[in-house]
């Protein structure tokens, strides 16, 4: 392999949740700018049309397409798969972007609210990752990255039910990197801290809290779904396949900071 082509993704095709918006459609953007036909998924239809014709048009040499619907639902993960089997296309990307979250104090939480942060968070992914597995595991050179976050790693004010389901998305990272190295996956994650997206604005659009939060945070500014995706298209190169079972903060040195 050239040194080249260490850092090209050409031939590859990445399966992308939650690809309409965010951190999702820069993921999905990265990994086209280094050559993998992308699959968008999404729930909003219109929306993700709209992306994916943006995308197409700047990529009109990659195959780009998209696929509505809730990864949170068994069913339209089982409807996913097949289209994807319709359309003859074999998977050797996965980036498990999907996720929501209702903070609020744990006392406050209704049974019917964090269990589904979990079906989103955790088991969409969980589940992604056994449908895809023939796939990747057929291709031989395969990556699978999971946006955790910081929550996941140490106490932020975000509801514990999703600290919860990032912290178990973290672990199913290092379970699968050691259960599927045979099977020619890799399998990592990575961390964000704030990053500057439609979720994330309501709580940065608060003075004081904002001016809370880059204190913490050594760079001293929010991060850029942009940057969050450099470190995922990293870990899907050629360049990374020594590289299995991590998760990489992206946080401005948040994690670090200490007291």
């Amino acid at each position: 392999m050239t040194t080249a082509s260490r850092w090209r993704l050409d031939g590859r095709t990445a399966l992308v949740t939650g690809a309409s918006k965010g951190i999702g459609l820069a993921c999905a953007r990265e990994l086209a700018v280094l050559g993998a036909d992308v699959l968008l998924v999404a729930r909003d239809e219109d929306h993700l049309d709209a992306v994916r014709g943006e995308l197409a048009d700047e990529f009109p040499q990659q195959d780009i397409a998209a696929f509505a619907g809730d990864m949170a639902e068994r069913e339209q993960r089982l409807e996913l798969f097949d289209w994807i089997a319709d359309r003859g296309s074999s998977l050797s990307l996965l980036v498990n972007n999907v996720g929501t979250n209702r903070p609020r104090p744990t006392l406050d939480y209704a049974e019917d609210d964090y269990r589904a942060l979990f079906e989103t968070n955790l088991f969409s992914a969980f589940e992604l990752c056994r449908l895809a597995h023939p796939q990747l595991a057929e291709h031989g050179a395969a990556a699978i990255v999971n946006v955790g976050s910081v929550s996941g790693l140490t106490h932020v004010r975000t509801g514990s039910p999703y600290g919860m389901t990032k912290a178990a998305l973290h672990q199913l990272t290092r379970n699968l990197a050691c259960e599927w190295a045979g099977d020619g996956i890799r399998v990592n994650a990575v961390a964000p801290w704030y990053i500057r997206t439609q979720r994330s604005e309501a709580a940065l659009a608060d003075p004081d809290y904002l001016e809370e939060v880059l204190a913490r945070t050594p760079l001293a500014r929010i991060g850029e779904p942009e940057e969050v995706a450099a470190a995922v298209a990293f870990l899907c190169l050629p360049a990374a396949s020594y590289v299995s079972g991590e998760c990489i903060a992206v946080d401005g040195g948040f994690l670090r900071y200490g007291f």
